[in-house]
């Protein structure tokens, strides 16, 4: 049996993984020429590492993944300590330690596992034709690729999500900007080992540590989309947006190589439940595209391809029947989860300045049982457990 997979990020990476495990023939096809990660980083919650356990790759992530002992608030003007606390209960009540890291090394270590042989970048997917025995993907150069199934992980604009749909979806603008990157560590701004956020009038900056001795940091900033920005002027526009804010985060600005700070405008889409459509499915932000506020985008698209490969394994009336026990598996949960980060973004943004007011006021009594409560229910659910 073989998989035509469209799109080599962190999805359709570890979907093809997961199908070579079950003794599938993959082909991975990506339209980029060199690939490079949308972010510099990810946070990998339980439920993503687990995936990726799963898949045999415990040692290769946890050499990835930062140390992250402990969480923090802190006020954005004063840097006052607004609350701290353990993140042990999260371990403990999930079984695996979360592993913030570097967007670039795991894509790497995910292609590696792979096998770069099975990996043809510069392939732009043009069309897709399904005869009921085999599905063609046709490329912009021309050529073509069939094989038994087509998983459409080609990101947040799919080509497949437009063919599985029958139509283009609007993507919805979250009403804030993420300029993000990697940084070495210093504990003058943040401890190493420590989630470190500081907020205030609907914005965040946030320092996690990824192996290496760096801190993965984002500012967030809400604004309207589709500003002119000029990439050289990364410092300057920073110290702008965070003018009168503590010197640990003018610090932070300071050290940044404005060339090497990503300016990422944020969008989800409405969730919807067709990821299916006869041979050809949807996996990761194609059919579930989120904003980045609970941390669980990429441990999402995890979950679809250790269920996708489960589907595919275990059920035994054909391909069409498995991938819609896939679907009927994972559009709930993974919609659940796009509108609990778009609930979580609309308060960390100001979208309500009372609201994100109230939220501040309640960091400042919190023990860390709330904020754990609620990291917890998103990890809850998940394929395996």
């Amino acid at each position: 049996m073989k998989a035509i997979v469209i799109g080599a990020g962190m999805g359709g990476l570890s979907a093809g993984i997961a199908l070579q495990r079950i003794g599938w023939d993959v082909e991975v096809y990506e339209q980029v020429v060199e690939n490079k990660p949308v972010g510099a980083a990810i946070s990998l919650w339980p439920n993503g590492v687990k995936c990726l356990n799963y898949l045999g790759l415990e040692k290769q992530i946890a050499e990835l993944g930062g140390p992250m002992e402990t969480m923090a608030y802190r006020d954005g003007f004063t840097g006052e300590t607004m609350t701290e606390f353990s993140l042990w209960p999260i371990v403990e009540q999930a079984g695996q330690r979360p592993y913030p890291v570097s967007r670039a090394e795991l894509q790497s270590m995910l292609m590696n596992e792979l096998g770069t042989e099975h990996i043809r970048l510069g392939m732009r997917m043009v069309d897709i034709a399904d005869d009921g025995d085999a599905v063609t993907a046709t490329f912009a150069d021309g050529s073509t690729a069939t094989g038994d199934i087509l998983i459409g992980a080609d990101g947040a604009r799919s080509r497949t999500r437009d063919h599985v749909l029958g139509e283009p979806v609007e993507r919805r603008y979250a009403g804030y900007v993420n300029f993000n990157g990697l940084v070495d560590i210093d504990e003058t701004i943040a401890p190493a080992t420590q989630w470190t956020t500081y907020v205030g009038d609907g914005k965040r900056v946030s320092l996690m540590p990824v192996a290496g001795s760096r801190f993965y940091f984002f500012f967030d900033v809400p604004l309207p989309a589709g500003l002119d920005y000029d990439r050289s002027a990364a410092k300057n526009v920073l110290a702008e947006y965070f003018s009168g804010w503590a010197p640990q985060v003018h610090k932070l600005i300071g050290m940044l190589d404005p060339f090497a700070v990503n300016r990422v405008e944020i969008f989800d889409i409405d969730p919807f439940d067709n990821w299916v459509k006869g041979r050809v499915a949807l996996l990761g932000d194609a059919g579930h595209n989120t904003t980045p506020d609970i941390g669980q985008g990429g441990c999402s698209a995890m979950e679809d391809a250790v269920v996708l490969a489960i589907a595919l394994q275990t059920n035994t009336l054909g391909v069409e029947d498995a991938l819609v026990r896939y679907r009927d598996r994972r559009t709930a949960r993974a919609g659940e989860l796009v509108l609990r980060a778009r609930k979580r973004s609309d308060v960390t943004h100001a979208k309500d300045p009372d609201v994100t007011r109230a939220w501040y006021d309640e960091l400042r009594t919190e023990d860390g049982t709330g904020i754990i409560r609620g990291i917890v229910s998103n990890i809850v659910g998940n394929p395996l457990g």
